[in-house]
């Protein structure tokens, strides 16, 4: 269904309000991760981002039927990778043909700057991609590269990135809050 006119232009500044005090939130949740806090692994088994021999640094991951039931618990720093690269970076190459990263699948980075900065370049991109449709254009399907979500809309997908980033952004928060909890951080 499309909103008319200045329904569109209303709900598109609802929703531009709303993805920017999400960003503001985490982003000032964000301040003063330490390398070693994002790395942290509170549990057994974690899954966070490593280095490997060659020097590149992944994040842990599976897919398809190996995909662990129960998710493990994961880190501060797999949670910005995913948040970056899986989520936003994902959906800008396939709804706006860039990602803010130049990254893809499981690559990233060790460093929390780095990490902050490559996560704020996808949040950026991803609302950049938006406002290039917006607002008349957030009603147009997503088509067939979305395969089981093509009859969604880009206003659904822009409600659907937004979830991740505050499901996401909630988990790190706690994260920071039992890291500081257990005396590790100040």
């Amino acid at each position: 269904m499309r909103a008319a006119g200045s329904d569109a232009d209303e709900t598109w500044r609802a929703l531009s309000d709303s993805l920017e005090q999400t960003w503001t939130q985490l982003d000032a949740r964000l301040a003063g991760l330490t390398d070693t806090e994002a790395l942290w692994e509170p549990v057994a088994d974690c899954w966070s981002v490593r280095a490997s021999p060659n020097g590149s640094v992944t994040a842990d991951w599976l897919d398809g039927p190996d995909d662990p039931d129960p998710a493990p618990v994961t880190t501060i720093a797999w949670r910005l990778w995913h948040i970056a690269v899986d989520c936003l970076d994902s959906y800008s190459a396939r709804a706006f043909d860039r990602t803010g990263t130049g990254l893809h699948a499981t690559a990233w980075v060790l460093e929390t700057s780095r990490a902050r900065d490559l996560l704020r370049q996808a949040w950026q991109v991803f609302v950049a991609g938006l406002e290039t449709r917006a607002p008349d254009g957030l009603y147009e399907l997503l088509g067939p590269q979305w395969r089981g979500d093509a009859d969604k809309t880009y206003l659904a997908l822009a409600l659907h990135a937004q979830r991740e980033v505050v499901h996401h952004g909630a988990e790190i928060a706690l994260l920071r809050d039992l890291y500081r909890g257990h005396g590790l951080g100040s």
